[in-house]
């Protein structure tokens, strides 16, 4: 029996990751689960799952859980919080399901604690790849990606050596506007944004998906989760979603990873790592698949993706910037204050601004996200 600390139960992911925990009540605990607001659905979830501790980012509500704690369940509140039962002793697994940039600090509170940890979180390597990076190296503990496209990668190199890969090829459906023309942009309103063709994720995460920011967030989490250089990662369109990623090795031959678009998938492969168990999931039928297509970006019509190659080859603290000026950008256009046209713009003024540190602390990478945050604030 695995115990697992679910940080972000709450969310699409998270809900997810109960799913496979339910079909799996010999292999799973759930031992604490965590969200930073949504305390009707903790108190859903905690009746359900029984879980020793519940923990809520924000404190001031942290009083809704009264009921939970009459029931002998511990309730945590405050950002500390997180980091608190991300260490947690019992913690056999430690989901991290919380996106945006306050996943971090529970991450690296997490490693140094030797954890293993199913991340589906990009933000905090994007944040803080090297750092992140050189954690894993002196920890016992390890990541256990959770994107789709990370998990197929790591199915791909199972066995092998890193230094045997010539490419890593991460796909992407194109999200909801991949068949929109440019023009059409500066109008399009939330709900169409919102439409994701294969995919049903959270709206940060769907937006990001149709500037092609995210492929862009992949392509630098992936530097740091596999230790390969730049030059080596190549993004390729793929909108039937069934290959969801691709490994070149020295002599030429590629392996794929395919599966249903269905992050129970990644989910399971991650809670169950390094063993595979026998699922209920939905199967490939390849009598139902016409054609499997790639091409390439169009980098023009969605220039997120440059700008994230930028970005990682220039290192320092800019790719917490970049990170965290979409976020905040991101946020704004789902609240209606921008268009989808000025996400981008915003995030890109925003990094000519900034002041490159290199070689950055921990200190240095969260005044950055802090500062970026503000920027976007100051621009509207």
């Amino acid at each position: 029996m695995k115990n697992i600390v679910l940080l972000g139960s709450t969310g699409s992911v998270g809900r997810n990751v109960l799913n496979v925990a339910r079909k799996y009540p010999d292999l799973f605990r759930v031992k604490a689960i965590a969200s930073r607001a949504n305390t009707a659905s903790l108190i859903e979830q905690a009746e359900e799952f029984k879980p020793d501790i519940v923990a809520v980012g924000d404190p001031s509500c942290s009083s809704d859980l009264k009921p939970l704690e009459e029931k002998g369940i511990k309730v945590l509140s405050g950002s500390s919080s997180l980091e608190e039962i991300s260490s947690m002793e019992e913690a056999d697994v430690v989901f991290m399901a919380i996106s945006g940039t306050s996943a971090l600090k529970p991450l690296i509170a997490a490693l140094e604690a030797g954890k293993k940890v199913a991340l589906a979180s990009k933000e905090p390597i994007v944040s803080a790849g090297m750092i992140i990076r050189e954690l894993i190296s002196k920890a016992s503990s390890t990541i256990i990606p959770v994107d789709s496209e990370h998990s197929a990668i790591t199915q791909c190199l199972s066995g092998r050596n890193i230094s045997d890969v010539e490419k890593l090829y991460i796909t992407g459906t194109g999200g909801a506007l991949k068949d929109r023309r440019r023009e059409e942009f500066s109008s399009i309103r939330v709900d169409e944004v919102l439409k994701h063709p294969k995919w049903s994720m959270g709206d940060k995460i769907t937006v990001d998906s149709a500037t092609l920011m995210n492929k862009g967030l992949e392509v630098i989490e992936a530097r740091w989760l596999f230790d390969v250089p730049p030059e080596k990662i190549k993004v390729v369109m793929h909108p039937e979603a069934v290959v969801h990623s691709m490994v070149e090795f020295a002599d030429g031959t590629i392996a794929a990873s395919m599966f249903m678009p269905d992050m129970r998938f990644p989910i399971l492969r991650a809670l169950s790592y390094p063993d595979i168990l026998r699922s209920d999931l939905p199967r490939i039928d390849f009598k139902e698949i016409a054609n499997l297509t790639f091409s390439e970006p169009d980098t023009e019509k969605f220039p997120a993706l440059k700008l994230a190659f930028k970005v990682l080859e220039e290192g320092g603290t800019l790719p917490a910037v970049l990170n965290s000026s979409n976020e905040e950008a991101v946020g704004l256009f789902l609240e209606g204050k921008i268009k989808f046209t000025e996400i981008i713009q915003k995030v890109e003024e925003v990094i000519e601004k900034h002041k490159k540190k290199d070689n950055p602390s921990l200190d240095d990478i969260m005044e950055s996200e802090k500062w970026a945050k503000e920027e976007v604030l100051k621009s509207c």
